[in-house]
């Protein structure tokens, strides 16, 4: 027999280790067991019993390694069982690891795929497989490669580690002892002492006790959360870091669901004593994501698991922050209560809630109301009182600054005695969530009614919307042409209706909301889905945002609707015009509707959703009527000709007057071009007057008619001016128009024009402006100066360079300190002509 190595040798006994048969012609190495003075004996199997298995495929049918001999090596694959085969410990690599660390850990034996509850080396990974797990000479059980110590139970040296023993239990504790007291062996260090993310039968739960995560489901290494009980040894608290992240709550009015079952608790605080058979088929387990799972094995179902917390993204610890709400169905799962508003709105809109809200005002008063909310959960009250009844309850609550808010339960005792108890909320409230499966009784959160306060003919909060005017959920509130809307008081769920569907509303803003739809089809197309909307709703832009990743919102895509701006509120009666100042209910359209039409010089304003006076005291404006779109069209185009004319007529002049004569004759001349009409410019051109160069740009019929259109145009423009500047503009309407036109409308226009002519280009308007100057009624219109309708004489040298480098179009204004001639008199004398 030729002896490979020898594992274990006994001063008086046998040999164990490899070896192979000496008439074997192969290569093929045995584990055996023989007598070292006799090597032949091995084959003896009635004096000494042989363990032979292949190398390579075996594992060490023993679960106890002893000094100095005993260990377990990587590279030989072998493993600890322990002796009901409940548990292995050996060296493996993880199953969704793409490198090759590896580590010593307990793992379920022959699960598939392997569940490992302890890792011994879990921040130190091994490189290779060329490491070993033994009971070292200073008494230390070690996980060595090359002679570099990865792992120890760091117990004190000792120079009797003759009688250390490591012994894996079916319980999958690992204990390490001393021998010597063969009547009672000492436990010097236990793995069930220091657990990794698994907490197996045996096991007892204290303060100095907990559960680390993994890293990942690739890395063992210690990962951020940690399960364990309070520094009061009254609660089980998931941390995140330093942050808690679940906690698991008592006995209460409205969270009886998050608590452990009570055979959790018990496994929990159970010990070897009070064991029972099903225990060893139990474990509880803290995953990466920081879930704590409740798992049990049946022969039949194999493991299934029976509870987790926290199960969804609101059973998360306070979630969203104090007086932040959460909904499990909501894609942006947090908002404030009706009153707060986020105290970090950067962070609010990043995706982090952790901050909370705050109160939007101050409350301690009479100025006070309440906001009821039902299914709601909350975190624990704070004080729990007895009472006569709920108006007790609230007046309590209201004469305590400090109460933030209440709820009345009504309850039967033993005897089937009514027992009416106020629950008091003193301080922040925490762990809030909207539309809860186990709702309990109402809650009332306190809020000043500033906060809350309404429009004229809003309706009710449903739940923790706030519903704007003219939205409406029924026929005695809000607007008839918003009445899409439907509000479950029950569970404080408010839905939006359509031909087709009716869908869930997330959130609501001034002017806009969202709706939630459940065909996951849409998020997978890059086209929009469209609805079968009606006026006044409208579909907001073509974006939505699509969520499969939460299995509590899987599917969902939010598309935003907006509402056009409402028309004055419906009527029956003078009366119901009381909430809407300067109105009275009357029918100006004809049609069936009677509404609150504005008195004379108001107009509705459906942003403010009330009557404003108009500009410039007129009347007429209180009917919602909308400009002509051919009126506005009509003077934008009029007011790009006038300008297009002065720029056309001024590369005219810079063409024909490069030296200009500075005599009187010129002047006149240039006058009388100017205000002169079609006749006059023609007889000017006649007389001959005019040199070659003067002649250029002019000597032809078109440009005749164009220099004929721009002295038409200026004349118009400043027979309007001095009609403005006398105030008789509305003069300038033709009287067939008197009737039919409105006269804020035509001052509006003659403004805008006015502007587009002014001297100073800065004074000038832009066209997009010019359009919100006619078509806005509230814009306030700049009162305009002189126009520029005259020419002075000359050029300076900034505005020849300039024409010349833009070709006479970057202004209509040319600059001169010598002479201007102005046609505004002279206009005055001619105007009859």
């Amino acid at each position: 027999m030729v002896v490979k190595k020898v594992l274990f040798q006994q001063e008086k006994g046998l040999n164990w280790g490899f070896f192979t048969p000496e008439e074997s012609t192969g290569s093929r190495s045995y584990l055996g067991i023989w007598f070292h003075s006799v090597l032949d004996l091995w084959r003896d199997r009635e004096r000494c019993k042989i363990l032979v298995s292949e190398a390579g495929q075996y594992h060490m049918d023993q679960d106890t390694i002893t000094y100095p001999r005993g260990s377990i090596g990587f590279d030989r694959q072998e493993t600890l069982v322990s002796a009901g085969e409940r548990f292995e410990l050996g060296f493996f690599t993880p199953e969704e690891s793409i490198g090759l660390n590896s580590y010593l850990g307990i793992w379920y034996y022959r699960s598939n795929p392997r569940i490992v509850v302890w890792v011994a080396n879990r921040n130190s990974p091994l490189p290779d497989d060329a490491a070993g797990f033994a009971i070292k000479d200073d008494g230390n059980l070690q996980i060595l490669h090359q002679n570099d110590s990865y792992w120890s139970t760091e117990l004190e040296p000792t120079s009797n580690s003759a009688f250390r023993e490591a012994k894996l239990l079916d319980s999958g504790n690992l204990i390490f002892g001393d021998t010597n007291n063969t009547l009672l062996p000492t436990i010097l260090w236990q793995s069930f002492a220091h657990p990794t993310d698994t907490f197996l039968s045996g096991m007892t739960m204290s303060e100095n006790l907990k559960l680390i995560s993994w890293e990942s489901k690739a890395d063992p290494k210690e990962g951020n959360f940690s399960f364990q009980l309070d520094e009061g040894g009254t609660r089980f608290v998931i941390f995140n870091d330093y942050t808690v992240h679940w906690v698991n709550g008592e006995s209460g009015d409205f969270f009886r669901s998050e608590r452990m079952p009570d055979g959790m608790l018990n496994f929990l605080n159970s010990s070897y004593k009070t064991l029972l058979p099903s225990d060893n088929n139990t474990r509880i387990r803290l995953d990466v994501e920081g879930k704590l799972q409740y798992w049990k094995f049946d022969l039949y179902t194999d493991w299934s698991l029976q509870w987790m917390a926290p199960r969804d993204k609101c059973t998360v610890f306070n979630a969203c922050g104090n007086f932040g709400s959460c909904n499990l169905y909501n894609m942006l799962a947090c908002r404030c209560l009706p009153g707060f508003k986020p105290k970090s709105p950067k962070s609010w809109r990043n995706g982090d809630f952790s901050g909370g809200c705050s109160r939007s005002s101050a409350v301690c008063g009479k100025n006070d109301t309440f906001l009821r909310l039902k299914m709601m959960r909350v975190g624990q009250e704070d004080k729990k009182i007895a009472v006569e009844n709920e108006t007790i309850c609230r007046e309590k609550c209201l004469n305590n600054c400090s109460c933030q808010a209440y709820s009345f339960v009504e309850e039967v005792n033993k005897q089937r005695e009514p027992i009416n108890k106020c629950l008091i909320w003193t301080d922040v409230l925490k762990d809030l969530q909207e539309e809860y499966s186990y709702g309990g009784p109402d809650l009332f959160v306190r809020v000043a009614i500033a906060d809350t306060a309404l429009k004229a003919k809003s309706c009710e909060p449903c739940g923790i919307n706030v519903i704007p005017y003219p939205l409406s959920t029924g026929s005695d509130c809000g607007d008839p042409m918003y009445s899409s809307f439907y509000c479950d008081n029950s569970r404080g769920k408010l839905s939006f209706k359509t031909q087709n569907d009716t869908y869930n509303v997330t959130t609501i803003d001034h002017d806009t909301f969202a709706i939630q739809d459940k065909d996951v089809d849409y998020c997978k197309s890059s086209t929009m889905r469209k609805f079968n909307l009606s006026l006044p709703f409208k579909m907001s832009n073509y974006t939505f945002r699509c969520d499969t990743t939460d299995i509590s919102s899987q599917g969902l895509v939010e598309i935003v609707i907006r509402w056009e701006p409402p028309p004055e509120p419906v009527c029956t009666s003078s009366a119901d015009c009381e909430y809407w100042p300067n109105s009275s209910c009357k029918n100006v359209t004809g049609n069936d509707k009677v509404r609150c039409h504005c008195n004379s010089n108001f107009r509705w304003d459906s942003m403010a959703l009330n009557c404003v006076q108009v500009l410039y005291g007129q009347s007429g404006g209180s009917s919602r009527k909308k400009k002509p779109l051919s009126l506005i069209v009509g003077v934008t185009i009029a007011s790009v000709i006038v300008l297009s004319s002065i720029f056309l007529y001024t590369c005219i002049l810079m063409r024909k007057k490069a030296k200009r004569r500075e005599s009187q004759q010129n002047t006149e001349r240039n006058a009388a071009l100017m205000y002169g009409t079609e006749k006059r410019v023609k007889n000017f051109i006649d007389a001959e007057e005019l040199n070659e160069e003067d002649k250029k740009g002019i000597d032809d019929s078109e440009s005749l008619i164009l220099a004929k259109n721009v002295v038409t145009q200026w004349l118009y423009g400043a027979r309007a001016w001095r009609f403005w500047r006398e105030d008789k503009a509305l003069d300038l309407m033709d009287e067939t128009l008197h009737e039919s036109c409105n006269a804020n409308e035509f001052l509006r226009c003659l403004n805008a024009a006015l502007l587009c002519v002014q001297d100073d280009p800065a004074d000038r308007p832009t066209m997009s402006n010019v359009v919100v100057m006619l078509s806005s009624e509230t814009a306030n219109l700049p009162v305009p100066k002189k126009p520029a309708f005259f020419i002075r004489r000359g050029f300076s040298g900034t505005a020849s360079t300039s024409s010349k480098q833009e070709r006479g179009l970057s202004g209509t204004v040319f600059s001169s300190s010598k002479q201007e001639t102005s046609i505004g008199t002279t206009v005055d004398s001619d105007k009859g002509q």
